[in-house]
């Protein structure tokens, strides 16, 4: 079973392989030169946190970092939908589509462990692939720590580091699975795996800060929540009294004269007020210790719904074959 698994999936195996391997290329490089770039033009003590590292920081966000995640940063939904489409929607899809479920199942290997084999076997190969891609994505991540902080908690990149990008590959790998043995058409199967994972990607991305109550901080230095490690989900502001106000509050503070009253400069000016007379914003966030219990409810929720979605795919199966 193991060689007859390998000889029909071996393409998608050596495709999805090159893939990675391209992408670990790419990731190499452009840490690697943003390495020599912070060597070479970086103040003593940066890249870092300090004002003086505010260029440097800059030139590797737009240089190095941000060109590599407009790649990387589509894999949540477009890695999840090529592995559901071109793994899994075919496994049982393509067996019925052909009639060589037919000459399969008549052999000495039963159903239940034909079917038990080809879903353990390219599951946990779809999860070593998903495990390599995170890792070779956190070690990127590890060279642009200094300047731009640790980013892992930010939504483009949540899903693509630690443990989650397992369970969408493998949610979607059984989700396509499914999908076969119900439409029993490859090209049907792929369809419905790309619509649902259209569907249930942003599903998941907006119910992602309902995993904790976020905590509440009441600060007038909240740019520091702002611009950290873990993850902002609302602000509001507080008046002296202690009352929060969703909007800034009009008519305390003018817009200053001389001044463009939407410009950036007014609006920092409008706030540094605000607080002068006693105002401060209450900020709803996630802290960054909570990266991982997060990675964990969202990976529990995946592996659920991938268990539900084997359990079917066998039902159905073997209810087809009795």
């Amino acid at each position: 079973m193991l060689w007859l698994t390998w000889r029909q999936h071996r393409a998608q195996i050596l495709v999805t392989g090159g893939l990675l391997l391209a992408l670990g290329l790419l990731l190499l490089v452009s840490g690697l030169r943003a390495g020599a770039y912070a060597a070479e033009h970086a103040p003593p003590g940066c890249p870092g946190p300090a004002a003086a590292c505010l260029e440097v920081n800059t030139a590797l966000y737009e240089d190095f970092y941000n060109p590599v995640y407009l790649v990387f940063g589509l894999l949540p939904f477009l890695g999840s939908g090529l592995i559901g489409a071109f793994w899994g929607a075919p496994v049982l899809a393509a067996e019925f589509e052909r009639g060589t479920a037919t000459l399969a199942w008549t052999q000495s290997v039963s159903v239940g462990r034909w079917l038990a084999v080809k879903l353990a076997v390219l599951g946990a190969v779809v999860v070593t692939a998903a495990l390599a891609l995170s890792a070779m994505i956190g070690l990127w991540l590890t060279v642009f720590r200094d300047a731009l902080g640790d980013r892992r908690f930010h939504d483009g990149v949540f899903s693509m580091v630690g443990v989650v990008p397992a369970a969408w590959w493998l949610f979607a790998f059984m989700l396509g699975a499914a999908a076969g043995t119900f439409f029993r058409r490859t090209l049907a199967a792929m369809a419905v795996t790309v619509a649902v994972i259209a569907l249930t990607v942003p599903v998941v991305f907006f119910s992602r800060d309902a995993y904790a109550e976020p905590d509440r901080t009441v600060t007038a230095e909240w740019s520091a929540l702002f611009n950290g490690d873990g993850k902002v989900v609302g602000q509001a502001w507080v008046d002296p009294a202690g009352r929060e106000r969703p909007d800034r509050p009009s008519g305390v503070c003018p817009p200053p004269s001389g001044v463009p009253a939407q410009s950036e400069r007014a609006q920092t000016l409008v706030e540094e007020c605000l607080i002068g007379k006693g105002y401060r914003m209450a900020v709803y966030h996630h802290p960054p210790s909570r990266f991982w219990r997060f990675q964990w409810t969202e990976t529990g929720i995946l592996l659920t719904a991938a268990l539900v979605l084997g359990g079917l795919t066998a039902v159905r199966t073997l209810r087809r074959r009795s």
